[in-house]
Order: structure tokens, then sequence, then C-alpha cells
């Protein structure tokens, strides 16, 4: 698994399949709606068997938009650190997504992403990484502010 990949999975992994995509539980079964009355009817001619049996997944496509914003604010929000710079900074990105940013990781995203310039961690790698990785997020399904790739 690459460098990308890791960041990517940190991210997506965290996302929210919204209300269409949640799994839904059928009236009447414990954690479900309440059954209305015609429903409670229907149930008890038919011997008290309960209506559904399963919990079933509503919507039939899966949703691929992840906000990409929102998500590292969650994560920032939970791990603790809001002073992280993970907007503009490649650094603090992979920091606050517990990935190791070591020059060694850095200079291997920069050969996924098909960095041309020199790998010595330069201010100039570093802002392209973050812009290149912000790009790729956007390629793969995620929602990324033009702030955070200009």
């Amino acid at each position: 698994m690459g460098i990308f990949d890791k960041i990517k999975g940190a991210i997506f992994g965290h996302k929210d399949p919204g209300p269409g995509n949640r799994p839904t539980i059928p009236a009447g079964m414990a954690g479900g709606p309440p059954l209305q009355q015609q429903q409670q009817q229907q149930q008890q001619s038919q011997g008290g068997q309960p209506l559904g049996q399963s919990i079933t997944q509503a919507g039939t496509t899966q949703q691929t938009d992840v906000d990409v914003e929102q998500v590292l604010a969650d994560i920032s929000r939970q791990r603790g650190n809001p002073d992280l710079n993970y907007k503009s900074s490649i650094v603090d990105l992979m920091k606050l997504l517990g990935i190791d940013s070591s020059l060694e990781n850095r200079k291997e995203l920069a050969q996924e992403l098909g960095y041309t310039g020199e790998l010595n961690g330069s201010a100039e790698m570093n802002i392209w990484l973050h812009k290149a990785t912000m790009k790729q997020l956007a390629a793969n399904g995620g929602r990324v502010p033009a702030s955070f790739i200009d």
C-alpha cells in the first residue's frame, strides 16, 4: 500500500454513507420505528410473526462523495490537534492522519504522484505534494475546497 492510499484510506474510511445509504431497521423490530396501528393488526392476524426479519440496506447506489474538509476537521477535533495546519501543509496533514511524515515517506508520495523536482523536502516540494494529494483525493471521489488546491 502506497502513501497516497494510506492518506485516502484514512480520510475516506471516516465517510458517513449519508441518510439514504445507512442501514434501516424495519418497523416493529427492536431499534426500528414503531408499527402503525394497521401494521400491528396485520402482524397479529399473521400469528404474531414480525413483519421483517432482517436489517435491509436502503438505496442501491453507494455514495462516493466524501467532504474532505469536514472529515479532516472532524479528525482534528477527535485527535485534539486543532493547531495542525493540515489545510496547506503535507507534513501536518500526514501527522493528523497518523501517517509517518518523514522525508522518506514524502519522497515516496512525491514519486507516486509524479513530482519531477528534487526530492529534498524543500518547501516547493511540500507545497506541491499537498496540492497534488488534494487533487488526487478529488479525482477519487472527494469534495475538496479550492483553497486546498490553489
